[in-house]
Order: C-alpha cells, then structure tokens, then sequence
C-alpha cells in the first residue's frame, strides 16, 4: 500500500520537528511544456541532482535500513527522469550526501556550481507501524525556491512505488505533462527454441523493476491488455485446440471465462469504461472483429467484409475503434463506430500497415509499417495525416502507448532463425530509444494506466 501523508500527521522525529510544523503549500501551477515550433519536446536536458534521500535515523524495518533506501529510491528516481529523455540526472553516484537539515535547507550554491538547475531532496524514517514516510521535494537552485513537496507512508515492499511517484511529480511539474513512471507493463515472456516456444504472461513495473509471472507456461498465452481500472488483464489462452479469453483478476489471483472457441482467437481490447471487450475471431476462413460483454454472453460481430479484420483498439472517449484489414488488398488501418458502422481506411502510404492503437490522448495512432522487408513504428492522426516513423529496425511492432500518450513501447525481433524479441520504448520524437530489461525474451506488451 502507498498512501499519500501530510508531512504534518507523520513526521514524529525530533530532528523533523521543522518539517512537521510546515504545512504542505498549495499545489504550484504546472510549468510549460518545453516544446519546439514543430510540437515535440525538447532535446536539451535539464540537469537535476539527486543526492541520497537523508534518514534523520537510521532504522531497519523488514530487512530494510533507512539509509540504503534513502539511496535505492534515489537511484530509481534518477534512473526514471533519465528514461523520460528531458532530464540529465546527477544520481547519489556521482554527487555529495546530504543531511536531513537540508532536505528543507538546501545549499543552493552548490548545486549551482554543479551546473544542476534543479535538486531533489528528501528523507526516509520508519513509521512507527511497520513501514516507512518518505519526503520528496524538488527546488530551483537558481530561484532557491520549492517546486513539489510529496509525502507517502509506504508498506516496505511498496518502496520502489514511492520514487516513481517522486519522479512522476517532478517530471509532470517540470514538463507540464501527464505523469507515467508509476504504472505497470503486461507482456509475453518467451523462452525455449523458436518454432516451440512457451509463452508466459507477466506484469512488471514500468522500468522492469517488480517482475512477476502470471501463468505457467502449461497454455499459450497472447495479447495481453490491462483494464482500465487497472484491477484486471484480459488475455488469449490456448490449450488443447480450444481458445479463450480470460480476464485476469491482479488482486486476487482469478481468472474468469469471458469467451471460448475451437476457432483463432486474438487480440482482445478493453473499452474505455471497462464493460465492452473487443476480440478478433477467424471464421470459415474470414476474419471478423466481435464485441461482448466483460462478463461474458453473445459475442455480436462488428466487421463483415471479405478477407481479414484484425485488431480493434477504441478511441479514448468510447465513440470509435481503429483496426486493420486486408479488403483492400493489403493490411491497412481503418476505423468505424462502435456499432460497427462508417468503416473508412485512414492509412494510403506505401507499405502496409497493422497493430493500430490509439493514444490515450486521442490525438494520434501508433501503428506498425511493413515494407521494404523491414517492420517499423510509427504514429498518424486519426484521420490518417502526418505520417512520422519513429523506429528503423528489422522488425519492431505492437505499438503500445504510455499513461501519458508521449511514450511507445514495442517489440523487436533479430533477424536470422534463431531471432529473439526483446520490449523497447521510444518516445514521439523517435530519438528516446532503449531496452527494457526483461528476464526472458519478450512480446507484446500493454502499457497500463498510472496506479492509484
């Protein structure tokens, strides 16, 4: 559990009594977006130190020292600015400690001679009820002043939840943006020779930190998507030439039936609200998109045009869906109502294209463009406009959006028969590349929503 405090209700310590009789300020307007004429975010980075959170005590609550936690949480919040490609963090490897005088008092002079335009401080004390408080605040070392100050009482295994919630402050005060570092990543775990391979689902946090798998590898699993409410994943299952749907209680462990066939089943989406779950079913050799309902019942089809419909993703406000068909000839991207009518193709550039997912903006679509031999990422407007490929692999593909709408993950394949997928992310200005660690290959990934 991580629950938001009043600094003023939690810090007991004696040597915290000045933060204590401080009230939290009210929340300071965001900061404008640092963008270019062109709509994208600058690529000068902001230099920002991040010193080990200070411990007015060191204490050791289940098998956790204050002390080393004040420095874990301080690597993951540096780590988290850094992965957002604005930032240029100046971890606790590479700057002076501080005291827990200064998380208030900062000595501005110094990190201005470190050329950081902003530091973070904070401190970690156990709670008295078997967890920790953990103090955050971001300054303006030019300004002197504060720019965030958050607190949250934590269970110990909550801790690493606490520095993206840091981070989340810090980026959305700093960009303007929504935050994004505090969510969680589903995708396939893939191991074994490649025309075998035994296909897990598992969860993990944003970064690759707290990796979990959910099923055994006993059914394949495919197309893994996190609900909106974040509370449950629905999901493929095959095993034994029958294919199902399931939705995956996080919480509790369950799993419930929503639909089940003996034809190809895939690429299962939620609807905004949760209710509605759009699935792609090949029948009698045509494919179509269906809807049902989240609690199961009569799938009602939705596509009925020859050759194959593939792979619904709703618009944010519930009223559309984007997918792909082949009725043209090639794979293109078309989007309809939600009952199924005013089908249009949105995508004529060369190549063809699939996996469409719409931004939970709603300002674009990400999709994969195939052509040329090679698989690539990219995004358009809902209306088919403004075409910008953001990757330049072999094969990357599987476009899933951040909370945010500013940051894509994928995955790539390596050529050659023996290829592994790996989990990549790339932000909207096609520069911010990089790995996920994963312990196993990986596949299809969703982006969950921000946590609670």
């Amino acid at each position: 559990m991580l629950r938001p405090t009043l600094f003023s209700l939690t810090l007991m310590l004696t040597t915290a009594s000045a933060l204590a009789q401080t009230p939290p300020p009210a929340d300071p307007a965001p900061a404008t977006p640092r963008e270019t004429i062109e709509g994208e975010l600058s690529q000068d980075r902001t230099v920002i130190a991040i010193p080990a959170l200070a411990t007015p005590q060191v204490a050791t609550v289940a098998g956790l020292r204050t002390d080393s936690l004040g420095r874990q949480i301080a690597e993951v919040i540096a780590a988290d600015l850094e992965r957002s490609g604005l930032y240029a963090p100046l971890g606790p490897g590479s700057v002076r400690a501080i005291e827990m005088g200064e998380v208030r008092a900062p000595r501005f002079a110094d990190w201005q001679a470190r050329n950081a335009e902003n530091v973070v401080h904070g401190f970690v004390q156990a709670s008295g009820t078997g967890g920790f408080v953990v103090g955050c605040y971001l300054y303006d070392t030019q300004l002197g002043s504060e720019l965030v100050r958050q607190g949250f009482e934590i269970q110990p295994a909550d801790w690493r939840r606490a520095a993206h919630k840091c981070a989340d402050a810090i980026y959305s005060r700093l960009s303007g943006e929504a935050p994004f570092f505090d969510s969680r990543v589903a995708y396939i775990a893939e191991s074994g020779p490649k025309g075998n391979r035994i296909k897990r689902l598992a969860i993990m946090d944003s970064d690759g930190g707290n990796h979990r798998f959910i099923t055994n590898g006993q059914a394949l699993a495919i197309s893994p998507r996190f609900s909106p409410d974040y509370k449950k994943i629905v999901y493929v299952s095959y095993l034994n030439d029958r294919v199902r749907v399931f939705i995956y209680d996080i919480a509790s462990g369950s799993q419930k039936l929503v639909t089940e066939s003996g034809n190809a089943t895939f690429a299962p989406r939620w609807s905004p609200d949760g209710r509605q779950i759009l699935f792609s079913m090949a029948v009698g050799g045509n494919t179509d998109i269906y809807r049902v309902s989240a609690d199961g019942g009569t799938p009602v089809r939705l596509t009925n045009a020859p050759g194959i419909d593939v792979g619904g993703s709703f618009s944010p406000d519930g009223r559309k869906i984007v997918f792909e068909s082949d009725r043209s000839g090639s794979q293109q991207i078309y989007t309809m109502n939600i009952d199924g009518s005013d089908q249009r193709r949105i995508s004529f550039g060369g190549g063809r294209y699939a996996t469409p997912e719409w931004s939970p903006r709603g300002d674009l679509i990400a999709f994969t463009r195939i052509g040329g031999g090679e698989f690539r990422v990219g995004v358009m407007t809902p209306s088919g406009g403004g075409v910008r490929l953001l990757t330049n692999s072999w094969q990357d593909e599987a476009p899933t959006w951040s909370p945010n709408g500013r940051v894509i993950q994928f995955f790539r394949t390596s050529p050659g028969r023996d290829g592994k997928s790996s989990l990549w992310q790339v932000d909207l200005t096609g520069v911010n590349l990089r790995r996920l660690p994963t312990p196993q290959d990986g596949s299809d990934p969703s982006w969950g929503p921000v946590l609670p």
